[in-house]
């Protein structure tokens, strides 16, 4: 099986090779699952080399445009086309509005972890703080829980990748 979500793609004499193909297909599939992030120009700009017996090169074409219509529409709000940016008041609104799962029965992140970084995102983009840059936001780690009081790991995850984009384009 090849390609996202079990998607299948034609071989042909002359295509696309499957090894970059696949490459690209997971790339994307883990950041539309609250992976590392991938943007659309990213993609746009990937050209692949056309070896013996690789993907035929319209179907690939094809996915790789859904794959970027799907990208768009799951972006955050400020990242998608035609969106403004956003502005450090909103996204102190959106940040402080945030609310996660409990984690239940199974591990969690450290919920005073979890916060006291948002607090200090907040107090950066207030200007009363060292400012915090997407990439700390990307590398930021927290302790892990269990059965204690903790938030769902992937909720945190999919918000922190979310937050790193946007303070990408404030």
């Amino acid at each position: 099986m090849a390609g996202r979500a079990g998607t299948r793609l034609p071989v042909a004499l002359r295509g696309y090779d499957r090894g970059q193909v696949d490459g690209l297909l997971g790339r994307i599939s883990r950041a539309l699952s609250g992976g590392p992030p991938v943007s659309v120009d990213e993609v746009r700009a990937i050209r692949f080399d056309v070896v013996l017996r690789g993907y035929e090169q319209r179907a690939v074409d094809e996915l790789v445009r859904e794959c970027i219509r799907e990208l768009q529409s799951t972006a955050p709000y400020d990242e998608r086309a035609g969106r403004p940016r956003v502005h450090p008041g909103w996204l102190i609104n959106w940040i402080q509005n945030a609310r996660f799962a409990g984690a239940g029965l199974r591990t969690g992140y450290d919920v005073r972890d979890v916060d006291a970084f948002l607090d200090r995102v907040i107090a950066g983009l207030r200007g009363t703080a060292p400012p915090v840059t997407a990439r700390d936001v990307r590398e930021s780690a927290f302790r892990v829980v269990r059965l204690g009081s903790g938030y769902d790991e992937q909720e945190v995850d999919r918000f922190l990748v979310q937050l790193a984009g946007a303070l990408e384009r404030r």
